[in-house]
């Protein structure tokens, strides 16, 4: 049983928090197009805001179909026995600082910066500096979870001799 709970954990990990992360970077860019000054002519403005919508619903979507890396992480730990081992505890923390960073952070400002972005013309002052710190935060989100993969990878203290 343990090998399917590793087997799902990682499928998770992939298809859930790798287009979390991939939306979630090219939302700031999508957004600077929007909020630069020389705003585009009105149809590339239109694609350019359903481009934000769409990158901004994968991130809540795949942010939910993410839920499932922790917890087949603690069953794969669980059957492992290695629930205690400092890479765990340490991967555990990570994730939940990335789960944070990205529900307390990096989605809401995506909400605010697409409900400024699509008000009206023009963008609004600020906006540029909105979209600087969540490019910032996005960037934090995805050295965390980078971070997280590598202790899951070289798993230090194993006794595997990886």
């Amino acid at each position: 049983m343990t090998a399917f709970f590793l087997a799902v954990h990682v499928l998770a990990a992939i298809l859930a928090i790798g287009p979390v992360a991939v939306a979630a970077s090219m939302f700031p860019a999508a957004a600077r197009r929007l909020s630069h000054p020389g705003a585009p002519v009105r149809g590339v403005m239109a694609a350019d805001q359903a481009a934000l919508r769409v990158l901004h619903r994968v991130c809540r979507v795949y942010a939910l179909v993410g839920l499932a890396v922790p917890v087949f992480g603690f069953a794969t730990a669980s059957g492992l026995g290695v629930l205690r081992d400092a890479w765990v505890v340490a991967s555990v923390l990570l994730t939940a600082a990335a789960a944070a960073i990205l529900a307390l952070a990096v989605l809401p400002r995506q909400d605010a910066v697409l409900a400024r972005l699509t008000a009206g013309d023009p963008p609004p002052a600020g906006t540029g500096r909105d979209v600087a710190r969540l490019a910032m935060l996005t960037g934090v989100f995805n050295l965390l979870w980078a971070a997280v993969t590598v202790l899951m990878i070289v798993r230090p203290g194993s006794t595997t001799g990886v």
